[in-house]
């Protein structure tokens, strides 16, 4: 972690008003929270917190309410109880904050949803001084949402009498930076996903200090009529077979390409699956996964590598029928004993669905902020931070 960013640890809290940005964005099923990840890990910066003698109150936003027509389903009031229950502490939910929040001694503070508040998600100035108001410090610990510039998050930072980045928040970078600055060689991205569009400029960042690129679902495709195969009715993006075509090019960085495909005649969970050489592919043919000799290609890269960085799956890896090629990979890098950092909500999913969460050394808990880290080595927060 760069000495210049400040870091709550190293701040005296005694006394102060600390208001924390964290990553409470659960998933909620009829009140009830499915998963508890998210407030596990933001448990060691509460704690930090309150053993520093500081006076909490939490903020977070969960899901996309329309603050216009609000109906409570984004409510973060489970999250209160939940967190009540995993932290020991009484925990106070507070639903109007923004105008002013009263501590008690030893008392734990949560915000109702920041998206409930018109202006949080365009970050607002007038909203951004009025939330930074609110603290003397303010603790940015939502590494999910630190590529977003809102009222919550880059606009209280913004505004805020002292500001500082989390614990959670600086193991994030540490790990980065771990595989990204100064990588043990050879260095491996597995890059899945829809579209190239989304991934272009991570994959242009990725290739600079790559040694190989795995591409992988849509993005393969594309790359694959790049190449000039013929893909059938599969998803691609024919706008982004230049830029493409630039990547498979480029020297340096080996861009492997599927040699054989699982096939079907429809995007669908009863389809039938065929395994077809790139050379069968039929012009009626969809590809939803990589085939059985191009996993084992795969695999023999990822066995080399000493650094494996891993964002999204190979394959439609929610039909069995094609999860296969996802499936070994998973085997492969959780094998592999290097560094190995993971993010992006599909891939974690994935993580979880095949039990390799021991594993891996570093699950990262942003999607898009990952991503964001990867393609610019920075993040808006930490630029606004670093002065």
């Amino acid at each position: 972690m760069p000495p210049h960013i400040p870091q709550m640890q190293n701040i005296d809290l005694q006394g102060l008003r600390t208001l924390i940005r964290l990553d409470l964005n659960v998933p909620i099923d009829d009140g009830m929270i499915t998963s508890e990840a998210r407030i596990h890990a933001a448990l060691p910066t509460i704690e930090m917190a309150l053993d520093k003698g500081a006076k909490v109150a939490l903020i977070s936003h969960l899901g996309r309410p329309d603050p216009a027509a609000l109906d409570g389903s984004y409510s973060l009031q489970p999250v209160a109880h939940k967190l009540q229950e995993l932290i020991g502490r009484p925990v106070r939910f507070l639903t109007d904050w923004v105008d002013g929040i009263e501590h008690s001694d030893n008392e734990i503070i949560l915000c109702e949803n920041t998206r409930y508040h018109i202006g949080e998600t365009t970050n607002d100035e007038a909203l951004s001084q009025q939330i930074a108001s609110l603290c003397d410090v303010f603790v940015m610990d939502a590494f999910g949402a630190s590529h977003r510039q809102h009222a919550s998050t880059y606009g209280a930072a913004q505004f805020a009498p002292q500001a500082c980045i989390g614990p959670l928040m600086s193991k994030e970078i540490q790990a980065l930076n771990q595989g990204l600055s100064d990588p043990e060689k050879p260095l491996v991205a597995v890059i899945g996903g829809a579209k190239v569009s989304s991934k272009l400029g991570v994959i242009e960042s990725l290739a600079k200090i790559c040694d190989h690129i795995i591409v992988g679902g849509g993005i393969a495709n594309t790359f694959l009529l790049a190449s000039g195969e013929n893909i059938g009715q599969s998803l691609v993006e024919s706008e982004m077979v230049d830029p493409a075509n630039q990547i498979l090019n480029l020297e340096g960085v080996n861009v492997p390409l599927p040699v054989d495909v699982m096939t079907a005649k429809e995007f669908s969970s009863d389809a039938e699956a065929n395994i077809k050489t790139m050379d069968d592919v039929a012009d009626d043919d969809m590809i939803l996964d990589i085939g059985p000799e191009t996993a084992r290609l795969y695999k023999n890269i990822i066995d080399q590598c000493r650094t494996i960085i891993w964002n999204g799956p190979l394959g439609v890896f929610e039909f069995e029928q094609f999860s296969e090629g996802t499936r070994f990979l998973s085997a492969a890098i959780e094998s592999n004993p290097g560094f190995k950092i993971v993010g992006g909500g599909d891939t974690v999913a994935v993580v979880e669905k095949y039990q390799m969460t021991d594993s891996i050394s570093y699950i990262s808990t942003g999607g898009g902020a990952f991503l964001e880290f990867v393609k610019n080595g920075t993040l808006p927060i930490l630029d606004l931070l670093k002065g």
